[in-house]
């Protein structure tokens, strides 16, 4: 049996290429430049200004909520929702730009797949496994672990399918990545 300690390797450098291969998809190429709408010029101020007016604390938000799956049926919901606009936000506190926070935590995260896609190949090969065998397994559990939880936010908060969909075949080049370095670095 592989043991997981033995694979620090393709956990480490697995999680370096997708971090790498992650700022060249969001920062070089094109694809998520349009992820995210800037509200209209002459609105954003006035948007980020009622907010901090009515001081709403952050947190993810849903406006108009019902209160309860009864209140969905209340006519004064129910015009609400009919009327429009509906909205589904996340309000953040106030901070100077930077993405050292958010970068140390994709790494992390991408650890922790990479721990996981070696755990389930742990379960699956033994050593001297083929190739093809631990790639498999590990982009498979990889590529769920990056991608097939976002279809949720398209489904129950109306994120933009084209976003999702971008951002799982980023899932499936992250999970191709990762079953690569594992099936070349598995222990013989």
């Amino acid at each position: 049996m592989v043991s997981i300690a033995s694979l620090w390797l393709p956990i480490l450098l697995s999680a370096v290429l997708v971090f790498v291969a992650s700022s060249i998809l969001h920062m070089v190429l094109p694809f998520h430049r349009n992820d995210l709408r800037k509200l209209p010029t002459d609105k954003e101020d006035q948007v980020l200004e009622t907010l901090r007016r009515v001081s709403v604390p952050p947190g993810d938000y849903c406006a108009p909520h019902p209160g309860s799956s009864a209140g969905m049926k209340e006519p004064a919901f129910v015009a609400k929702m009919t009327k429009g606009p509906v909205a589904f936000m996340t309000i953040a506190p106030g901070a100077p730009p930077s993405m050292t926070s958010n970068l140390v935590q994709w790494f992390l995260y991408t650890i922790v797949l990479s721990v996981f896609g070696a755990y389930v190949a742990t379960l699956a090969a033994g050593p001297g496994a083929d190739y093809m065998m631990v790639f498999r397994v590990v982009s498979a559990t990889t590529f769920m672990g990056y991608a097939l939880a976002l279809p949720q936010h398209s489904i129950w908060y109306r994120r933009n399918w084209r976003t999702t969909v971008v951002s799982m075949v980023d899932g499936l080049i992250y999970g191709l990545l990762t079953g690569g370095v594992f099936g070349w670095l598995w222990p013989r």
